[in-house]
């Protein structure tokens, strides 16, 4: 039995190593060679998982220790017996927290005194908006939500369209999966058209996926209305992101909203389940004591959020050295989530 896993993944070197053959790899180091005679892979966003990896190797499990899909070719795997799992949820609080602690020190900035003054727009209502939306009602502000899917499987009273959001929000938050097919595909949702139709925002947030927001149309919108404000977390291209919009930005992380400790021992442990329940292990994850509930915390204010993370320092980590994008991300020093206030 042999497993690769991603070697920036943390909390999970030296649990496997009694049941299998372990090797920890760079992302680039997945490569059809060297998964040849792998039987599962633990992985991350990096690396991507499709015919061209996967076709006469031996994998017969992926598990990635992200909340996200995209990377993996779900049709392919389903077709050739691959399991796979994800740990859906898993960073959701932490991600609130950047949300939050953003607008924060956004609303520090421009002398904002009071939620109350502001709408904030979610588009997409899942694992992570969700969070959003409690802490964003608990800290004051006043929430609309768009989320199409929820919507028709649900009933419409609780959300908006995306046009509403762009004509009522003053800031807007992206929480939804990448997806290039179907009637509500995500890929290019915020592009030239949506931002044309902007009437108060003042500021746009995308930690959910790169391309959810189109960056190049982007750019090109901030040229001509220099009062947005736009806070980055995921880039189109990472880790070969736009100059432009690194200057441009308020906000611009190294695709780190997610990474809190609590979030990484969650993330851990929801492969580690996973693959006990597909080879029929016992293995037991680092600190799972430590991998609180992923509703985050029950009680917040914004001055404790504000407190708790100041993206503004990774912000000017990036801005003073783009070309270390992955190096930042791969020894980010994990932050702690916020706690009740």
């Amino acid at each position: 039995m042999k497993i690769l896993i991603e070697s920036h993944i943390p909390f999970i070197k030296g649990l496997l190593e009694p049941v299998a053959q372990v090797e920890y790899l760079e992302p680039e180091q997945f490569t059809p060679q060297s998964v040849a005679c792998a039987d599962a892979l633990v992985i991350r966003t990096r690396t991507v998982c499709n015919e061209a990896l996967l076709a006469g190797s031996r994998v017969q499990f992926i598990g990635t220790a992200t909340i996200g899909t995209d990377h993996i070719d779900l049709d392919y795997c389903r077709n050739h017996g691959i399991t796979v799992c994800n740990a859906a949820g898993c960073n959701a609080p932490a991600v609130a927290q950047y949300v939050l602690a953003t607008i924060g020190h956004f609303m520090q900035q421009q002398g904002i005194a009071s939620p109350a003054e502001l709408t904030l727009g979610i588009v997409g209502v899942g694992h992570v908006g969700s969070i959003v939306e409690r802490f964003a009602r608990e800290c004051g502000f006043k929430v609309l939500l768009c989320d199409p899917p929820r919507a028709e499987a649900e009933g419409a009273e609780s959300f908006v369209d995306i046009h509403t959001i762009a004509a009522k929000a003053d800031i807007i938050t992206f929480h939804t999966p990448l997806t290039r097919n179907g009637a509500h595909a995500t890929y290019h949702m915020c592009n030239h058209e949506l931002l044309a139709s902007l009437r108060r925002c003042r500021l746009l947030i995308n930690s959910a996926r790169g391309a959810v927001v189109d960056n190049a149309h982007l750019v090109q919108y901030m040229q001509s209305h220099p009062a947005l404000s736009v806070a980055i977390d995921c880039w189109e291209g990472e880790p070969n992101i736009s100059p432009e919009l690194l200057d441009k930005a308020f906000v611009a992380t190294p695709h780190i909203a997610g990474y809190s400790a609590e979030g990484k021992k969650r993330g851990t442990a929801m492969v580690i389940e996973q693959i006990n329940r597909h080879f029929g292990w016992n293995i037991v994850p680092q600190a799972v004591d430590a991998c609180t509930p992923t509703r985050g915390a029950s009680c917040v204010t914004l001055s404790r959020i504000t407190h708790s993370y100041n993206p503004l320092t990774d912000t000017h980590a990036l801005k003073s050295a783009p070309h270390t994008f992955e190096a930042l991300r791969n020894h980010y020093l994990l932050r702690h989530e916020v706690e009740n206030g």
